[in-house]
């Protein structure tokens, strides 16, 4: 079930986005620029509340939501989805299992993660009656 959060009357579901490279910064553009038609698609409104990346981006608009600190996504209660777009096995295996025992929904982009753990991590999303997608 996702962790919905009612703010003016709208509902609003909080997700992390793993990773700012090319393709977690398409994922975060293409989330801002189409707000209005995914909300209307998904039935409520879609908020990045956090984008994790190991390095720093001082002139993104994005800065204020940018983060080093994992666990600063593991222990918001208020995230339900983390998409995670990193790419290769490690750190994104164990922060994708990490998020998927913490209860979160995980979206991937990340063929070669879900080419060698992939059952494990669906076996996990099922025992937590959660996403992996």
């Amino acid at each position: 079930m996702l962790k919905r959060n009612c703010i003016g009357g709208f509902f609003m579901v909080k997700i992390a986005v793993l990773g700012f490279g090319t393709v977690g910064s398409g994922v975060v553009e293409v989330l801002r620029k189409n707000f209005q038609s995914i909300s209307q698609k998904a039935g409520e409104k879609i908020d990045i509340k956090y984008i994790l990346d190991i390095r720093e981006f001082p002139d993104s608009p994005e800065k204020d939501i940018i983060i080093n600190d994992i666990d600063t996504i593991l222990d918001d209660d208020e995230v339900s989805i983390v998409v995670e777009v990193m790419g290769g096995i490690d750190p994104a295996y164990t922060y994708t299992k990490r998020a998927l025992m913490s209860g979160k929904h995980v979206v991937t982009s990340n063929k070669e993660l879900v080419a060698a753990h992939g059952a494990e991590l669906l076996a996990i999303a099922k025992e937590k009656n959660i996403n992996y997608l």
